[in-house]
């Protein structure tokens, strides 16, 4: 922020964490700016199917509201009951629970339609804040630093329009809110390109990283072998002198875990790691949200124990598929029901399976197995019954080892472009939070 210089003359505000503001500005109660009004409290058993559409918290994924997985109501039960929740283009909407900070405008093809109980319509109140105004304010400290103020203390995991009632934001003169916005929405757009480019870029090293993985579990690292046609089709040619079997010849345990009784509530602070799916990734272990387990429960899940150089496979949900290896230096651990065990029959073949489950080779058959009605799912069979090629031991140590090091090489890239994202995110959100709190001045901003 140091290219911008601070207005000439700030007052106090009054709001201790908020501090001094510019000297025009106000400190104005969120409703003697902003109009709000939550969705009606609708029942399930008022859906039709169809009719005025009921916008709900999944139609709220991008800048404009959208009608993805609407519900409809009835026609006429809307003109009696709820025709002033009937929202209109240009209304924004917030959610109050779990997308805080996230606002969505209506446009053509949310309008007319009634937003659900837990989205809460916002407008301006003319002459005093402008819609783009309060967009900013919504993403800005202002509002999510009032918010974590109500719940502290509380067990509340969302907000509502008493929370909305109590709290105070910062009001400039309209023309300077026009100002801030023009050079705020130039600035974002300029940020989020670039977050767009750099995703892109992580995306294509991905990619790259899992068919050079294809690559060398299919064909080797040489170039100049012989290949041979196998009798799985789709697998293709093979080196010669390599054989093809399943999974469960490689094996000596394929299974997955159980959860405890009581569930999440017999998880503690530190113990015996507990793993589930969401700590299960292709780049290895995550245990930043790691549960635990007492022994005494560890005790009685003997079964799902996880031993180094174990692989682990997801085999439910929106993350099936994903792998990785057990590291040498893992402590006790036991694994839950969405984590299948794969243990090879020893550390080479557990390698080798582990670089398997990461290629297109495991991960294409993961998709043709994929089961299970509403939660995608696979078992223990179909796992087994999995297809890979084996090259000689001494073979699968030098592509392992190649494949590690180009793995550290791809991984470093994705990592240092992550945290530029992180960081152009952090800039964008500082750099908004220092133009509606008046800690930067805008007004005479070239662009």
């Amino acid at each position: 922020m140091s290219r911008f210089i601070s207005y000439p003359v700030y007052k106090v505000s009054s709001v201790e964490w908020l501090g001094q503001i510019p000297e025009k500005w106000e400190v104005k109660p969120f409703k003697a700016c902003i109009k709000f009004q939550e969705g009606p409290g609708i029942m399930a058993t008022d859906f039709c199917e169809s009719g005025i559409p009921l916008l709900r918290v999944s139609g709220m994924k991008g800048r404009w509201a959208t009608l993805d997985g609407c519900n409809y109501l009835d026609v006429n039960k809307v003109s009696r009951q709820w025709a002033h929740f009937k929202l209109v283009r240009g209304d924004l909407l917030i959610s109050a629970s779990a997308s805080m900070g996230t606002v969505c405008e209506v446009g053509e093809e949310a309008e007319g339609a009634i937003a659900y109980t837990g989205l809460i319509r916002l407008r301006g109140i003319e002459n005093i804040m402008i819609k783009s105004f309060i967009r900013l304010l919504i993403g800005s400290s202002i509002f999510t630093t009032q918010i974590e103020l109500f719940k502290t203390g509380s067990t509340i995991q969302h907000f509502g329009p008493t929370h909305l009632s109590q709290m105070k934001i910062v009001c400039p003169p309209i023309k300077e809110q026009h100002k801030i916005v023009d050079y705020i929405d130039c600035e974002t757009t300029r940020i989020d390109a670039l977050v767009e480019q750099k995703t892109r870029f992580i995306e294509l090293l991905r990619e790259k990283r899992q068919a050079l993985i294809t690559r060398a579990v299919t064909k080797g690292l040489d170039s100049q072998v012989k290949l041979k046609d196998c009798d799985v089709e789709w697998l293709g040619q093979v080196p010669e002198h390599w054989r093809v079997t399943l999974i469960k010849h490689l094996t000596k345990h394929i299974g997955s875990g159980k959860t405890p009784t009581g569930g999440a509530e017999v998880y503690q602070d530190d113990g015996v790691i507990f793993l589930r799916s969401q700590n299960v990734h292709d780049d290895g272990l995550r245990l930043e949200d790691v549960a635990y387990i007492s022994e005494e429960i560890d005790c009685t899940m003997k079964g799902s124990r996880v031993q180094k150089g174990d692989v682990l496979l997801n085999i439910t949900g929106a993350s099936i598929g994903r792998s990785c290896l057990v590291p040498e230096n893992m402590g006790s651990a036991n694994a839950n029901q969405h984590v299948c065990i794969i243990r090879g029959k020893d550390e080479s073949v557990s390698a080798w399976l582990a670089e398997c489950c990461l290629s297109g080779l495991i991960k294409e058959q993961i998709e043709f197995a994929q089961n299970g009605a509403g939660r995608e799912g696979l078992n223990f069979e179909q796992i087994a019954n999995m297809v890979i090629a084996v090259p000689p031991e001494a073979e699968r140590k030098e592509i392992s080892d190649w494949l590690t090091t180009q793995r550290e090489h791809l991984n470093s890239l994705i990592n240092k472009t992550e945290q530029s994202i992180q960081l152009l995110k952090e800039r964008r959100t500082a750099l908004i939070t220092a133009a509606v709190t008046g800690k930067i001045d805008l007004r005479e901003v070239v662009q």
